[in-house]
């Protein structure tokens, strides 16, 4: 049954059930969301737990004076579920919604995963008390932190790293008509950078060189790190990649299968809560791996095929 939505005309309607979406807490549906969330993750030691921001564009009501919605989210790459969510009033307040993002999640032996948004003092300081490790990206809001970082690299791809404490190692991929090549180096920072940066447990430093083959076209990308390890490469370069997977295999497809920003479900709280209602059936649609498909040919079969979605359904129900 379809019904306008109260504040939109008939061109706006969506199902009836949306309006319900209004009268629920958010911060009491999250609760919920993420106790079920972490009955259905089965986590292990260094784990990926990578965190980033995402917009939803068409949560904005200029009307009602209502901001954009925007959520930080915990993404866990290996299982590829979303472990928590809280949303903020503006973009440029991430930096205040991590640390109690961070609270809300049992990290310990994790390797928490952000981006240069996240570089900051009180975000470490506050993964290392939940025990975890941490891989962070550094950019122009650490200057001088990513200047004495950049400047160690340069020099010492000069000497091609001679006498100099590291590990490397090398990935390639080739798909979709172009070849991707990443080298990553890792550091002890006690020997690589001034001794008086003061973030708690800064032990390594390291280098991404992202290099893109496109037919005759070579581009070439380098990206700066701090981290809580001066060892194992590997776990370094799985790091990064578990940030560009919550990029890839949450905020793209989002997008994409569920058209969040598409979406015009606004009024009240409904737009908090029907993100999280996305994530639900992300996670669902995740866990599923009968089906050999995407997520969006998921969600279409769960429309025409009852039995089908009865099986992603029951998913929830063995694991609350």
């Amino acid at each position: 049954m379809v019904r306008p939505i109260p504040g939109t005309t008939a061109r706006h309607s969506v199902p009836y059930v949306w309006p319900r979406l209004f009268l629920l807490s958010p911060q009491a549906f999250e609760q919920v969301f993420r106790a079920w969330t972490q009955s259905l993750h089965q986590a292990s030691q260094g784990t990926i737990v990578a965190i980033d921001g995402k917009t939803s564009r068409g949560s904005h009501d200029r009307l009602h004076e209502q901001n954009l919605l925007h959520l930080v989210s915990a993404w866990a790459s290996e299982n590829g579920v979303v472990l928590a969510q809280r949303s903020i009033d503006e973009k440029f307040n991430e930096i205040k919604a991590i640390p109690k993002l961070l609270d809300d999640l049992m990290l310990k032996g994790y390797i928490v995963m952000i981006d240069a948004m996240g570089c900051q003092k009180d975000i470490v300081e506050k993964i290392r008390e939940r025990e975890a490790d941490y891989v962070i990206g550094l950019k122009g809001n650490q200057p001088r932190l990513q200047e004495d970082v950049q400047v160690f690299f340069d020099d010492a791809r000069q000497i091609e790293f001679r006498d100099i404490p590291h590990e490397y190692c090398k990935t390639a991929e080739k798909g979709h008509g172009r070849l991707e090549i990443r080298r990553y180096w890792l550091c002890p920072a006690a020997t690589s950078i001034p001794q008086d940066h003061a973030w708690r447990d800064l032990n390594g430093i390291g280098m991404v060189e992202a290099e893109r083959h496109v037919q005759d076209q070579v581009t070439t990308e380098r990206r700066y790190y701090i981290c809580s390890f001066d060892k194992n490469v590997y776990e370094f370069a799985r790091a990064v990649r578990g940030h560009w997977g919550i990029e890839n295999s949450l905020h793209w497809v989002l997008d994409m299968a569920f058209r969040e920003d598409q979406l015009r479900v606004r009024l009240n709280h409904a737009a908090e809560n029907a993100a999280v209602l996305r994530h639900i059936a992300l996670n669902l649609l995740k866990q599923e791996s009968t089906a050999k498909c995407g997520i969006a040919a998921k969600q279409k079969m769960c429309g025409w095929d009852h039995d089908y979605l009865l099986k992603v359904l029951s998913l929830a129900a063995k694991n609350v």
